[in-house]
């Protein structure tokens, strides 16, 4: 039996591009989920093997339905793996429409913000309307006569849509970042990072964050993001979330997280996994 890769469909979103780009060969079956918690459900209930979802993008920042995922319920998952994916956003409409006639402009939120710039401009009466995926949005317009979709070129060829613009993201550096969810991380490579969250207590004192932060710096280890999320509890109490460089197994980052987890009230490794490399044409 072919590994099963979940992914936020349907199919033409890109998600599934980031998944198709992870399996180049082909040889998972890819699954199409409705939502980014039902692709951490399947994995979880093992419906799938892996998971595909989106993580942060470099104009939006991070997306609060991945990390409240693996920081709130899915906790019986790891990340496996990383993509990064070029994002190009096109404006697509039924074959023969005329920009005049755009009234309404559907898409992913995250999709929405970061062609702002471009909608303001160009439609600034048109009205914006989410959609659960930029797929689903392509779907949703060929069905009615007053409505465009930003999507990606994978969408347009299958659902037969017409191009009206292209690159109409606010900046060309647009990059999406997509994690592999799984039942486990990934082995150790030598060129890995680790995700971790952790909380401190609510009576907590002045320098924690910072005396757990130095537990890295102490022992020459690199890190690359922290952002932090707020805990669902009460008003003014955040999780953390840390990429550092290095695999959880090895020595001093081991200890590293030791000597964190004992400062802190809640405390969760993500996942050790490799860090994204293009890969060689």
């Amino acid at each position: 039996m072919s590994r099963r890769l979940a992914f936020l469909g349907p199919p033409g979103t890109f998600t599934e591009e980031a998944a198709l780009r992870y399996d180049p060969a082909g040889s998972a079956t890819l699954v199409s989920m409705a939502s980014i918690t039902a692709v951490a459900t399947a994995v979880e209930s093992g419906l799938a093997d892996e998971g595909m979802v989106p993580v942060e993008n470099s104009l939006e920042g991070p997306v609060a339905e991945t990390l409240d995922a693996l920081v709130h319920s899915a906790r019986a998952l790891m990340i496996r793996s990383e993509v990064v994916l070029p994002i190009e956003h096109l404006l697509l409409v039924r074959p023969g429409q005329k920009a005049d006639a755009v009234k309404a402009i559907l898409s992913k939120p995250e999709a929405i913000g970061q062609c702002r710039g471009f909608l303001e401009r160009c439609f600034p009466k048109a009205a914006l309307e989410a959609s659960l995926s930029t797929s689903a949005a392509v779907q949703e317009m060929m069905q009615r006569q007053d409505a465009a979709a930003i999507a990606n070129r994978r969408a347009a060829e299958i659902y037969g849509a017409q191009v009206l613009a292209t690159g109409i993201q606010d900046r060309p550096h647009n990059l999406t970042r997509f994690a592999v969810l799984a039942r486990e991380d990934h082995a150790p490579t030598g060129r890995d990072k680790t995700s971790i969250a952790f909380a401190f207590a609510v009576e907590d004192r002045p320098g924690l964050l910072v005396s757990s932060l130095q537990e890295f710096s102490q022992r020459a280890i690199n890190l690359s993001k922290i952002e932090s999320r707020p805990s669902k509890e009460r008003l003014g109490t955040y999780i953390f979330l840390v990429d550092v460089d290095g695999h959880r197994s090895e020595g001093p980052l081991a200890e590293a997280l030791e000597r964190i987890k004992a400062q802190c009230s809640f405390f969760r490794v993500l996942g050790s996994y490799p860090r994204y490399a293009e890969p060689a044409t």
